[in-house]
């Protein structure tokens, strides 16, 4: 059965630790052998999505997700003056006869604002093959 909760805590060393459940009931154990994203991203309070097994000793997670949650170290989408009010952003020019400079500087903030998640490698390789197709089709000019 598919399930929300939070972590109550969770020892990356030792590699386990415990879940409350969203749904009232006894916290459900959790190890690191079921987590689908990397250890050292689930922390107290961090929410997650499981799968609930009985196992040997009580309820156990399997499947183990993190639940997307804005991050407080994001950037903002827009730039923020000292007096606290936000730019606007100017609308997107059509891809057609755009120059590959201005497409690049475009497309990386877009990927930045947009997916939190992204490492700068991924950027740049997503960016680079998404630069390669728009010259293919003829969107860009060089």
């Amino acid at each position: 059965m598919l399930m929300t909760g939070k972590v109550l805590r969770f020892d990356e060393v030792r590699g386990y630790g415990f879940i409350a459940p969203s749904e009232p009931g006894e916290d459900v154990f959790m190890h690191a052998n079921d987590l689908l994203d990397e250890k050292y991203l689930y922390h107290e309070g961090s929410e997650v999505e499981f799968h609930m097994e009985m196992g040997e000793k009580g309820p156990k997670a399997s499947q183990i997700r993190l639940v997307y949650q804005p991050s407080s170290h994001r950037l903002p989408n827009r730039p923020v003056f000292s007096d606290g009010s936000a730019a606007e952003r100017p609308a997107a020019p059509s891809a057609e006869g755009t120059s590959t400079g201005r497409f690049r500087t475009e497309l990386t903030e877009v990927l930045v604002t947009s997916v939190d998640t992204l490492t700068a490698a991924q950027i740049r390789q997503v960016r680079e093959r998404v630069v390669e197709l728009a010259r293919e089709k003829g969107w860009l000019t060089a």
